[in-house]
């Protein structure tokens, strides 16, 4: 679970001018990042129901969508949700129609949903990127040079087997093979070099590929955002379509838990414990018998104001601190030390 990420209080604008923020005095009239969906009035989800919905007598669990941040029931999406642990995040209709490069990922890295595919024709529709001119230029460079290969691979063959030829053959065949030899491993290396290039894009190689578009939500793993390109381009797609967050590792939903976990643990502890922990056995000793004396002697203290209905002032607890700290020097000067 997860706030906003663009919310920020209205306290001391237009919307709220009686009531002044404490945290930033000078506010601009209106706060333009705010966005005030169906969840600030209680109502989630494309059926705009509120949850819990006393109405509804259909067990099912909301899952919140990481782009727009609102939440849906399971069976309003359009597919039947993996199980709980098998996806980390999910990307609701409207987003994925909002974000349609999403759907070249999908196809690769999406958590597939529990539903029975049919067709192609009923579940979706395929999606395929012309290949430009640069691209078919190259692949019938390619197949010319694998034809030329294969060409000489078989004059090999054939220079290869047994022959009673005369000698003006066997030079014919010595200079075949020289040229062979000498040509083969560059072009082989040539091969290899293009072969081996990165593409500039993970998108657009994505989508020169055939892909499945549905009007449905998709499920995704937990690391799924970190394989999103960061081209150029890309980052000024995700500028323009406003979710530049999904190249955030810090903004997934299990960033978000891990950082909830760390403050539950920081707020479980107890300082006394951690103190003594740093100690070793005779200070912790020690410090456990002045804080029960601390403890016993302000019990006793503040119990006499109590009995006679008076209230507690600064004055009273700077006073008994005085006489507290005054009555534990007297006991150390008239503790006796000897050495055996």
């Amino acid at each position: 679970v997860f706030l906003s990420r663009n919310f920020r209080c209205d306290c001391g604008n237009s919307k709220f001018k009686n009531l002044q923020c404490k945290l930033l005095p000078e506010k601009c009239k209106v706060n333009s990042g705010n966005k005030y969906n169906d969840n600030f009035y209680g109502l989630y989800c494309t059926c705009k129901r509120p949850y819990p919905d006393p109405e509804d007598e259909i067990p099912d669990e909301m899952i919140q969508c990481i782009v727009c941040e609102d939440w849906f029931h399971g069976r309003h999406l359009g597919a039947v949700p993996p199980e709980s642990g098998d996806f980390h995040e999910m990307v609701c209709q409207a987003c994925m129609n909002h974000c349609h490069f999403l759907w070249a990922y999908a196809s690769q890295l999406a958590v597939p949903a529990l539903t029975k595919v049919n067709s192609l024709e009923d579940e979706g529709i395929v999606l395929k990127v012309e290949e430009s001119e640069e691209q078919k230029k190259e692949i019938k460079k390619e197949s010319e040079v694998e034809h030329q290969e294969t060409k000489e691979e078989k004059q090999v063959e054939q220079f290869n087997e047994p022959s009673t030829s005369s000698g003006s053959d066997i030079l014919k065949i010595y200079g075949y093979c020289s040229k062979f030899l000498q040509k083969f491993p560059v072009e082989t290396a040539k091969t290899t070099s293009e072969s081996t290039e990165e593409p500039v894009c993970k998108l657009k190689e994505l989508q020169s590929k055939e892909f499945l578009k549905k009007d449905t939500a998709t499920f995704w793993p937990s690391n799924w955002r970190s394989k999103l390109c960061t081209c150029e381009d890309c980052l000024k797609m995700y500028s323009e379509l406003e979710v530049q967050f999904l190249t955030d590792e810090c903004d997934t939903v299990l960033a978000y838990e891990n950082k909830g976990t760390s403050d539950q643990e920081t707020e479980r502890r107890d300082p006394l414990m951690d103190t003594l922990n740093s100690m070793n056995r005779v200070q912790q000793v020690e410090l456990i018998c002045e804080y029960n004396d601390l403890k016993t002697e302000l019990t006793d203290y503040l119990r006499r104001f109590a009995d006679e209905g008076t209230v507690v002032k600064r004055e009273d607890i700077q006073h008994f601190f005085e006489e507290f700290q005054s009555r534990k020097r007297r006991r150390t000067n008239r503790m006796q030390y000897y050495c055996s």
